[in-house]
């Protein structure tokens, strides 16, 4: 199970999205819909074609590994974090293996 959700915002457009970090259960279980309802295009596609090549036996890798991309794709697009939903942001940042970048509080 996810061990906490990160809300993240880009700075330039104000967009926010919720991040969970940890063990993917819905990707475990519904292969590549989280990642399309999340709206991550690139690894929805990835995924699909990775399911279908291996008969959705793939989904059991994508478990483990899918919260982790998806917080260093929205970290590459410029995303920060604004607030974590409980526990800390330094075991939040130790879980996915880099440093979160944080929106500056005026």
């Amino acid at each position: 199970m996810a061990y906490t959700s990160i809300i993240f915002k880009n700075p330039h457009t104000g967009a926010m999205k919720e991040a969970p970090v940890g063990y993917s259960w819905t990707s475990l279980f519904f292969g590549f819909f989280p990642a399309l309802f999340r709206g991550d295009w690139k690894w929805a596609v990835i995924q699909l074609i990775i399911h279908l090549c291996t008969f959705g036996l793939s989904a059991f890798v994508f478990s483990f590994i899918y919260n982790k991309l998806y917080i260093q794709d929205l970290i590459g697009a410029g995303f920060k974090a604004q607030s974590i939903a409980s526990g800390d942001m330094n075991f939040a940042s130790a879980k996915i293996g880099m440093q979160i970048p944080m929106l500056e509080t005026a």
